[in-house]
């Protein structure tokens, strides 16, 4: 557990909460017990539940895991009160633990950003957070322009996986962001006592900040869906001339197989005295592959 403070707002974050850490705060803060639990569970549902003392909230942020490949949702639990901002964490997340060393390391960023109320101080806390995405989504946009040039460079069959990774990557990013708008109007809605008037407009503007970085998603998604279609109908075409060219070919032997087969019949053969007979009847072998091969060229079937 770690905690700063200035003037009359003290933040307190608890990285991966363990008996002692729910203990202290029910010891301490006169808040709702269920507010305190939730704390130690974790939950897949962001949430914003509003006690008489205090407004609780449980909000996801999009992390990647860069063994994976892939986004994931970085939970945050979030007690406001009128004197305190408690924020708690399963996982270590870089952006917040950086940015609570920064003010506890130094007053002058405590005068900055801890001289009002704990409700100006969550506001900073979700903008650093909403801001974060930013480099995020340029990382997917760059996968994406990476798998187009593989795509167009002939390389269609290594991209099937790239495209599932990105697919994959564009969902869960989506699943996780989607909440967001919904807990921040509940801010502005349910924290009414807590969040001074002054301070509204700014949570208006995450909104918007939300808005700008689920256009983009909605513009990778659409661009990455575009681009597999695209791979697949060049795939599915790379597949259908090797099929045509081995269709041809055997179709090319079958008659000469079925001329090795009537020679093979116990019978006079012609040309079997011949001191030459087994070229000549390699010779019209190669005439029959020839004709056939001719007649499929006249036909335009490769």
């Amino acid at each position: 557990m770690k905690s700063t403070n200035h003037n009359n707002v003290t933040w307190i974050d608890l990285e991966n909460p363990n008996s002692e850490d729910i203990r202290f705060l029910q010891e301490n803060f006169e808040v709702h017990p269920l507010a305190i639990e939730e704390f130690a569970t974790p939950t897949y549902r962001a949430r914003a539940t509003r006690y008489s003392n205090c407004l609780f909230l449980t909000i996801h942020i999009p992390l990647f895991d860069k063994d994976k490949r892939t986004t994931y949702a970085g939970e945050i639990d979030i007690l406001l009160t009128k004197t305190h901002l408690i924020t708690g964490h399963q996982r270590k997340i870089y952006q917040l633990t950086n940015f609570f060393d920064k003010l506890q390391n130094s007053i002058g960023k405590r005068r900055i950003y801890m001289s009002d109320t704990p409700a100006h101080l969550l506001y900073e806390i979700f903008n650093l957070l909403t801001e974060s995405c930013f480099p995020r989504l340029d990382h997917v946009t760059q996968n994406i322009d990476e798998t187009q040039e593989g795509i167009f460079s002939g390389n269609e069959k290594g991209m099937v996986r790239e495209i599932s990774v990105i697919k994959r990557d564009v969902l869960n990013f989506r699943r996780t962001l989607m909440p967001q708008r919904t807990i921040v109007e509940s801010i502005i809605h349910q924290g009414k006592d807590l969040v001074p008037q002054e301070l509204r407009p700014y949570f208006q503007d995450l909104i918007g900040t939300n808005i700008r970085l689920w256009n983009m998603l909605e513009s990778a998604k659409e661009t990455i869906t575009s681009l597999e279609e695209t791979n697949n109908s060049l795939l599915s075409h790379k597949i259908n001339s090797k099929m045509r060219i081995i269709t041809i070919f055997s179709a090319t032997i079958i008659p000469v197989t079925l001329y090795a087969n009537i020679l093979s019949i116990n019978v006079i053969t012609p040309f079997s005295d011949h001191p030459y007979g087994l070229f000549i009847h390699l010779g019209i072998m190669f005439c029959i592959s020839l004709l056939t091969f001719s007649f499929f060229k006249f036909v335009k079937w490769e």
